[in-house]
């Protein structure tokens, strides 16, 4: 994807860095444990990257912007080839937070290839959750699951 074209979409998404926002109490995951805040892992032997976003902040006070970039940079350290963003406990508030989502899978080729990405929704995604499962879906084409 050029970098123009990258560059358009973030600016249609207003990419400044989010402002900060009051946090929800986390929904409980599918799996039935209580994720209570952000979190990835990557698989070295497969190099894909498992990141689930739960809340806008996190307990420890760090703005889903700054959680988004410490990932990326791991996952870019590591050459992670596939990436699986689990959106299913996000729930409402404002669309512009998706922006460093969207903006940093577009800005990495390998994530936009067949099986590059997928993305997990489910019930309790709401709002800013179904913002970015669309922009996803409409600029890097990935697998979704529900």
């Amino acid at each position: 994807m050029s970098s123009a074209r990258v560059a358009l979409i973030l600016v249609s998404l207003a990419c400044a860095d989010p402002t900060a926002t009051s946090s929800r109490p986390a929904a409980l995951p599918a799996t039935g444990s209580a994720q209570q805040d952000n979190s990835y892992s990557i698989n070295g032997a497969d190099r894909t990257v498992n990141v689930t976003v739960v809340r806008v902040r996190g307990e420890t006070g760090e703005p889903i912007h700054a959680f988004l970039r410490r990932m990326f940079e791991s996952a870019d350290s590591l050459d992670a080839r596939t990436m699986v963003v689990d959106l299913r406990s996000l729930t409402g508030s404002d669309a512009r937070l998706v922006t460093p989502l969207v903006g940093g899978i577009l800005r990495r080729d390998r994530f936009l290839r067949d099986g590059g990405l997928y993305v997990l929704t489910g019930s309790q995604s709401f709002s800013r959750a179904q913002n970015a499962a669309s922009l996803l879906q409409q600029y890097a084409h990935p697998i979704l699951l529900q």
